[in-house]
């Protein structure tokens, strides 16, 4: 699948085979014996069909109303049939912070999609690149004869190269979209589809593909409040895979084109509007490796105007900030700078009051946090924070911000050298903190500045003084990734938690074989 890219599907685990088994799935089952096929190989009689098509058109309409039951329509009053239609593309969840439909709107959505589709007069299975591994649409039912029309009819039309006009129908249709609702109706409705069908989408023909990689549907999901949260992570040097938490799917991402210096550095990662980005360092010089899932493709040459690694990052929406961290020559900095995955470009800001690595970042409350991190001169953990204020572009210092960690005092602590940055995470604008040494899962008090405990971590969320343990917010829960170690392998585990819900109640979202120390990790919503 296309991850609203082209990641290819990989089969769910035990824990998800029921889910998906169930509407949510990679491939789409519709009815196609009452669908009508031009029989005749001339093109005058393609065109009568086609003036045949719209004569029918409001039997079509009142065929999409068996699609959609929910939909309360007049039977008798025909002109109203498009504004119902325009009624159901806009369709909002009451929960705008998932997918943006319940799973039967979804569902109803979808099936209206591919109904459409049918009916248009594009080929709905040819081979885009890119996107040939993906089959789009199964049918239940023997259609030899309708595929033997298909290829015939588009021979003709690419044979009858004079006939300028139906050329131009042709071109008009296909930037439709879906020809009976037009472009932006069509387009509402995909923006109700879950991202997980976009790479099915995208199959279709060169129409959908252009739409799914032009980043619109992302962007203007993004304005209405609809996000999916998918995680990505690194179990095995320069390999990643994809999880959706919704679907409970994995995906593989394609392989990084690195070297071993890259592969052996150490590396950030950081989800950015529909980029995920890697940063390292090669034999002379930092690098940073970009995943797009328009393209599903890895690309390097982006530069920084400050190379640096051991930084604390966290993005907000097509937005990231990058505070602290090393320089080339292993100078700790206080410097920062914010980038535009819309744009490509990155604009330094002001810096912060003290230069730290190994630092960790938040958004909260729609201002950046860097929490934690080495000083200069200093071989413990800072405890202070510091908070970038975006509308006032100035940065204010918080004292004893971070949590004790370990079982100790902020006095007696492992010294940083050692330790992982901060394991810190934000849900729904609180801010929570995981104790690798006492696996416990503590919450921040913004009016006293204090941590107070709340529970414990998954039972088999082991770690290395926090290193190979990931805990990351993901939509309104918080996701822990990792597993028990074991020779020759191991098994990763996504355990997840809703605060909302009550005391920390850890529920296995999946597992399966594969290295069990997390690299990296980044969720990504959109």
């Amino acid at each position: 699948m296309l991850e609203g890219s082209c990641i290819a599907s990989k089969e769910s685990p035990a824990s998800c085979e029921q889910e998906s088994q169930r509407t949510f799935s990679t491939s789409y089952v519709v009815e196609l014996s009452g669908k009508r096929r031009i029989e005749d190989e001339d093109v005058e009689s393609r065109k009568a069909a086609r003036l045949l098509d719209a004569n029918d058109s409001q039997q079509e309409m009142e065929g999409l109303l068996e699609v959609l039951p929910s939909l309360q329509i007049d039977q008798s009053d025909k002109e109203n049939q498009a504004e119902a239609l325009t009624d159901i593309s806009v369709m909002q969840s009451d929960h705008p912070g998932q997918s943006g439909l319940s799973a039967l709107q979804t569902d109803q959505t979808e099936r209206l999609l591919v109904r459409l589709v049918l009916q248009s007069d594009h080929p709905v299975q040819q081979q885009v690149a890119g996107f040939s591994d993906l089959s789009v649409v199964q049918t239940d039912q023997p259609y030899t004869q309708q595929q033997e029309n298909g290829p015939q009819e588009f021979s003709i039309m690419q044979a009858n190269q004079a006939d300028c006009q139906d050329q131009e129908d042709e071109k008009a249709d296909s930037s439709s979209l879906i020809n009976p609702l037009g472009r932006e109706l069509s387009i509402s409705c995909l923006l109700h589809c879950s991202r997980s069908d976009y790479g099915n989408i995208a199959s279709l023909n060169k129409s959908f593909l252009s739409l799914i990689r032009s980043g619109l549907l992302y962007k203007l999901r993004r304005s209405m409040g609809f996000v999916e949260d998918w995680v990505y992570f690194s179990c095995n040097l320069l390999e990643w895979e994809a999880f959706d938490p919704i679907r409970c799917r994995w995906m593989h991402l394609p392989r990084m084109n690195a070297n071993e210096c890259f592969m052996c550095s150490d590396k950030e990662s950081l989800a950015v509007g529909t980029q995920l980005l890697v940063f390292g360092k090669e034999i002379e010089s930092h690098v940073i490796y970009k995943y797009s899932i328009l393209s599903n493709m890895w690309t390097s040459g982006m530069k920084m105007n400050a190379p640096r690694c051991l930084f604390g990052s966290a993005s907000l929406g097509e937005i990231a900030i990058l505070a602290g961290g090393c320089d080339p020559a292993g100078k700790i900095l206080s410097s920062a700078e914010l980038y535009n995955s819309e744009t490509g470009t990155w604009s330094t800001i002001p810096s912060m009051h003290k230069a730290r690595k190994m630092c960790s970042g938040v958004f909260m409350d729609g201002k950046f946090y860097v929490i934690g991190g080495r000083g200069i001169g200093n071989t413990n953990m800072l405890t202070c924070a510091e908070v970038y204020d975006l509308a006032t572009k100035t940065w204010r210092v918080i004292p004893d911000m971070l949590p004790a960690r370990n079982g100790g005092t902020r006095g007696n602590e492992t010294p940083a050298a050692a330790e992982a940055p901060p394991l810190v995470a934000v849900v729904n604008n609180e801010l929570y903190a995981a104790d690798y040494a006492q696996k416990e899962v503590r919450k921040y008090d913004k009016e006293k500045n204090a941590w107070n405990t709340l529970g414990g971590l998954p039972e088999d969320a082991v770690s290395m003084n926090g290193w190979g343990l990931a805990f990351r917010a993901c939509g309104d829960r918080l996701i822990v990734i990792g597993g028990p170690r074991a020779l020759g392998g191991g098994m990763i585990e996504l355990n997840s938690w809703v605060p909302s819900e009550g005391p920390p109640k850890w529920n296995l979202l999946a597992k399966k074989q594969s290295g069990s120390f997390v690299y990296n990790c980044a969720v990504m919503g959109c």
